[in-house]
């Protein structure tokens, strides 16, 4: 979903919303330097695990129901879709407690993150901004983002439909302040579709040159 090639692996990433994905565990495991920052990871592994058994049966159902709405490719059914989503919420309950002491799963959420300017080369944020446009305004979503770019060099935004599979009303108006306050900002076609409609992601570049390494 966000079009990902070797070397981006190879920088430094913020996982925004990351929840229980498995991107961390398996960045990590590859060498790699991921941040994962959301709510949840104020909570313990029980809890966590806990939580994943009460609404996974739900998920599956409404997955089930509303099987229409979905471009079923990348998973045969919902039931392939639950099996695949549960092994990776497994084995990121399997990484969460030592990723957690390590300091790579840190308790935070927009439009406050808890890094330095330009900590990060890339900024990742899936299935939070735009898709739930009814319940964030404009303006939240304008400060997530530029917060985003102020702790990353590259921001990347999947997807930028909202739940009903349009467009999300706000994008027009966050690429518009985006520009105006100097960045690049462009969309690209992704491989990746679950949700109809959902085949682009948004990316916002600093056009600041970086700063030169001056040694004493």
């Amino acid at each position: 979903m966000f079009a990902l090639r070797d070397d981006d692996l190879e920088r430094s990433i913020l996982g925004c919303g990351d929840g229980t994905a498995s991107f961390n565990a398996e960045v990590t495991a590859q060498g790699g330097k991921v941040l994962s920052v959301d709510p949840i990871y104020q909570f313990s592994a029980d809890d966590i695990q806990q939580r994943i058994r009460r609404v996974y049966p739900g998920m599956l159902s409404q997955f089930a129901r509303q099987a229409d709405q979905y471009v079923w490719r990348h998973f045969r059914d919902p039931g392939h879709l639950g099996s695949v989503r549960m092994s990776a919420m497994n084995r990121f309950l399997e990484d969460y407690p030592s990723g957690l002491q390590a300091g790579r799963y840190v308790e935070a959420s927009l439009p406050e993150l808890p890094c330095f300017d330009g900590e990060y080369d890339l900024a990742l944020c899936s299935h939070l901004l735009f898709l739930y446009s009814d319940h964030i305004d404009l303006q939240a979503h304008v400060e997530a983002v530029l917060e985003l770019c102020r702790v990353a060099r590259e921001v990347r935004i999947y997807p930028l439909v909202s739940v009903d599979g349009r467009v999300s009303q706000h994008l027009p108006a966050v690429v518009r302040e985006l520009g105006e306050r100097g960045y690049d900002v462009g969309m690209e076609r992704v491989d990746y579709q679950f949700q109809k409609g959902a085949n682009d992601m948004l990316w916002v570049r600093s056009t600041a040159a970086p700063e030169e390494n001056t040694d004493d």
